[in-house]
């Protein structure tokens, strides 16, 4: 082969960051990702109590305060925030080696993680970001779901609602918006993403010289 052909490329991985208002559909959302195995699930930091379910590890890193500020002052955490009173955040690890090596990751953050991952100076990171953010076709139908799935108290509730009326003014600092239909459409609208992010030219690398 002529050392001029760049085929076959190689590509580098994406930083999916997915991001949504409590009660949007994320959470649907992810799940019916995750029979697929074409990227790697980054499993978040939080100080908050496992809901049903919820798997220590698998879910989420669940973490006392203590252990989480101690995750802050080492700087092990790549983002990280504080929503609805608990902690959230990302382990830094081997996240820009897994992209290096090609590897698809998905991050599940809210809106100020995302924008922590925007503001991110490390050119790997910003190389690989496609940020979706999923939002609701209403506030109405969101307080339903919020208050149907009988996980908050109602104070709690008009506490996520407070906050998602902020989280969804910044849709327009994303890349991608999904307005959620069914939980099929969701999935079918993500995984159109992934496609076309991984086709874009400028994720492709010249494959090395062959003899």
């Amino acid at each position: 082969m002529s050392e001029t052909t760049p085929f076959p490329p190689r590509r580098t991985g994406i930083l999916f960051v997915l991001s949504a208002p409590s009660g949007a559909g994320k959470s649907t959302l992810l799940h019916r990702l995750s029979p697929f195995g074409d990227f790697k699930y980054s499993v978040s930091c939080t100080t908050r109590s496992p809901r049903s379910g919820e798997l220590n590890g698998v879910d989420y890193h669940f973490l006392t305060r203590t252990e989480f500020e101690q995750e802050i002052a080492a700087e092990n955490l790549l983002e990280w925030a504080e929503v609805h009173g608990n902690y959230y955040g990302t382990r830094r690890s081997t996240l820009v080696e897994q992209l290096g090596e090609g590897i698809d990751i998905l991050l599940d953050l809210d809106v100020q993680g995302a924008k922590s991952i925007r503001d991110c100076n490390d050119p790997a990171i910003a190389t690989a970001l496609a940020d979706v953010f999923l939002t609701p076709p209403s506030i109405e139908i969101l307080t339903h779901r919020l208050r149907s799935r009988g996980t908050e108290t109602e104070e709690q509730v008009t506490l996520r609602l407070q906050n998602a009326l902020r989280e969804l003014e910044c849709w327009r600092d994303y890349r991608y918006l999904v307005v959620s239909g069914s939980a099929e459409d969701d999935l079918l609208a993500f995984r159109s993403i992934m496609e076309a992010e991984r086709m874009r030219t400028q994720r492709l690398v010249r494959a090395a010289p062959t003899a």
